[in-house]
């Protein structure tokens, strides 16, 4: 036999954890829509490549041109 009666402090459970839910979709809600700014104002997806914060030197545009492709050595 199931317990039918919700006690009161079942609504209150569910009305938090609506609350909690709410708030944790819009927080992913605005870090996609800052990832997808963020990517739409690179244009070219290259240059999001190199936003790494180290130096990689077979990226450097006078690197291009003396860069084997990779898997010839």
């Amino acid at each position: 036999m199931a317990i039918q009666v919700e006690h009161e402090i079942h609504a209150r459970r569910r009305s938090r954890n609506v609350g909690v839910g709410l708030l944790l979709l819009a927080f992913i809600g605005i870090v996609f829509g800052l990832t997808v700014v963020k990517v739409l104002q690179l244009g070219d997806l290259r240059s999001f490549e190199t936003f790494d914060h180290v130096v990689r030197p077979q990226l450097l545009p006078e690197n291009q041109e003396t860069a084997a492709p990779e898997g010839t050595n």
